[in-house]
């Protein structure tokens, strides 16, 4: 079997991540060729070649890049693969499939995101894809709903790598070294891409009410995106820069979120959060929103605490009572690592997208 990967993002985290861990499990098992095509310079290119038969850096500009067509087309007649695997969006999942359908060979598109799209759109679209592997139970159920059939969209859980994200801080004193934060008061964290469906605002609505109740607790905003200049002006703005730091993209989470007290994502749309998925390995009880897939991985009740979406008063009393509850956070964190390990391991995420390449092959 020779399946060519398609992965236009960037950065190493979210859906990229996602195919380093398929690439390096695939490796493991052997006897098949995994070629990936990515865009020039990203971080994937690097941490794929490991894993990877072959990597091919290519100018992949996005939806707007027609130019993208001609390009995995001639990769594809290169390359001769049985099958090509679409990995996001940003344009490989449109101009991937196209190009793998003028070429003959069968696309099987990752869903990564529950934002809904056009019905008549999706009928045209998903036409271009044998299968479709959505990451969470709420992205399938969003497809189903856009008209395709259920035979053809498989739920294929996203992982994380327990032995990395695991609980215990070898030094709880590093955390505020690193970050300036104060001796005292509980620590909470969001990671996420600085975009409008992300709900930092919503966060920040609701500090003010956390503060009334925990005033030393301070909250570290990581990730980057569009939204993060203005995220730190309206942070500036309402008077939270000494207890609220944007810290941006870090490669060391494994290290920072073991010695949080609380992960908060008060997400409008989610396929399924990898940084929830890094929380829960890591034993941190979470606070989220009931949106996408969130409550496959945050069991409301179980290892977090979910509300409705855009509802920062809920949200911040969610956050007031964890943070005055230590031995509820303790038992949400236990029950969020055995979650973790039960249900989204790299092994179980290798074997169900290897399970699609093999029934779709194996097909007329």
């Amino acid at each position: 079997m020779k399946v060519l990967h398609v992965e236009s993002g960037r950065y190493l985290y979210g859906g990229a991540l996602q195919v380093v861990f398929l690439l390096q499990g695939l490796a493991k098992r052997g006897g098949d060729e995994h070629v990936l095509a990515c865009p020039c310079g990203s971080a994937i290119a690097a941490a794929a070649r490991p894993h990877a038969t072959r990597v091919h850096e290519l100018a992949l500009g996005g939806d707007i890049d027609v130019g993208s067509l001609g390009r995995l087309r001639r990769l594809i007649r290169a390359e001769r693969p049985d099958l090509v695997h679409l990995h996001s969006r940003r344009g490989s999942d449109l101009w991937g499939g196209l190009a793998a359908r003028l070429e003959g060979v069968p696309a099987v598109l990752s869903r990564r995101v529950d934002n809904p799209e056009p019905r008549a759109w999706a009928a045209l679209k998903y036409r271009l894809y044998r299968r479709v592997i959505a990451i969470s139970h709420g992205i399938r159920a969003v497809l189903l709903a856009e008209g395709l059939a259920p035979e053809r969209v498989v739920c294929v859980h996203s992982a994380v790598d327990t032995a990395r994200y695991r609980p215990g801080c070898a030094d709880p004193g590093w955390l505020r070294r690193e970050f300036g934060l104060p001796e005292d008061g509980a620590v909470l964290a969001m990671v996420a891409q600085f975009i409008p469906r992300k709900g930092h605002r919503v966060l920040l609505d609701a500090l003010p009410g956390v503060w009334a109740a925990h005033p030393r607790t301070q909250v570290l905003l990581f990730g980057q995106g569009p939204e993060h200049a203005a995220i730190a002006a309206e942070v500036a703005r309402r008077g939270f820069a000494d207890r609220v730091r944007l810290p941006g993209f870090r490669d060391d989470l494994h290290q920072v979120l073991p010695c949080v007290d609380l992960v908060v994502h008060p997400a409008a749309l989610e396929g399924l959060g990898v940084s929830l998925l890094q929380a829960a390995a890591c034993g941190v009880p979470i606070v989220a929103t009931r949106a996408g897939g969130i409550p496959e991985v945050v069991e409301d009740g179980v290892n977090g605490t979910l509300v409705a979406p855009g509802d920062a008063p809920a949200l911040g009393a969610a956050i007031e009572r964890l943070l005055a509850d230590p031995a509820l956070r303790q038992r949400y964190g236990v029950a969020g690592r055995t979650l973790a390990q039960e249900r989204f391991s790299v092994d179980a995420m290798v074997a169900g997208n290897r399970s699609v390449y093999e029934k779709l092959l194996t097909e007329p």
